[in-house]
């Protein structure tokens, strides 16, 4: 099935929303009409701490990446930080992977997928945040070239996460802090603790 994506970008205060609407054609700064193929997808149902179902996640494997398009509802407004952790594994209260001493919600999922391989926000996983409105509801859709629905599905899985907290993606300027962001704010953009979770199956 062939479908035509039209994307704009919005910025707002902490984040980068990408909206996608389906027309007859997409035309790019050249005016060459482009088409998306969708070849695959994975739906992801994302829970709180109770068990609760809070909202869905799709990863769709299109011609230029990986679609990633999230639907949440029943939340407090504002923004989330939203990332697909290295672990596949949603336990409410369990321990980290990488330290068995330190347990909280859903540490199971480990860290963002591909944090071994640099910082915050330059992990495969790190994708925008999650804006939700008065009303409970939020909705993203955007695109990565970060990772594959085969990157998703390794051995040991991966995990969708939504964090209580804003994601500053450690743009932290120097008048704050002079010496850079710490360690904890380049792993994890200080988005907070995790409030709902995926599995990617």
């Amino acid at each position: 099935m062939k479908i035509s994506t039209r994307l704009t970008m919005v910025s707002a205060a902490a984040g980068v929303v990408v909206l996608s609407g389906c027309g007859t054609t997409a035309e790019n700064d050249g005016g060459a009409e482009q088409t998306t193929a969708v070849e695959e997808a994975l739906t992801v149902s994302v829970r709180n701490v109770e068990g609760d179902e809070v909202g869905t996640v799709q990863f769709s494997d299109v011609q230029d990446g990986t679609q990633v398009a999230a639907q949440v509802e029943g939340l407090e407004p504002g923004f989330y930080g939203f990332h697909v952790h290295g672990t596949g594994l949603c336990v409410p209260d369990s321990a980290a992977p990488d330290d068995p001493e330190e347990t909280g919600a859903f540490l199971s999922a480990g860290g963002h997928l591909g944090a071994e391989e640099g910082e915050h926000p330059d992990h495969a996983g790190d994708l925008p945040s999650l804006y939700v409105t008065g009303s409970g509801m939020g909705n993203l859709v955007t695109l990565t070239d970060r990772f594959t629905l085969e990157d998703l599905q390794d051995e040991d899985g991966s995990a969708v996460m939504i964090h209580t907290g804003t994601d500053n993606y450690a743009n932290i300027p120097d008048r704050y802090a002079p010496e850079g962001p710490d360690e904890e704010t380049l792993a994890t953009g200080d988005a907070g603790s995790r409030l709902a979770c995926g599995v990617v199956e």
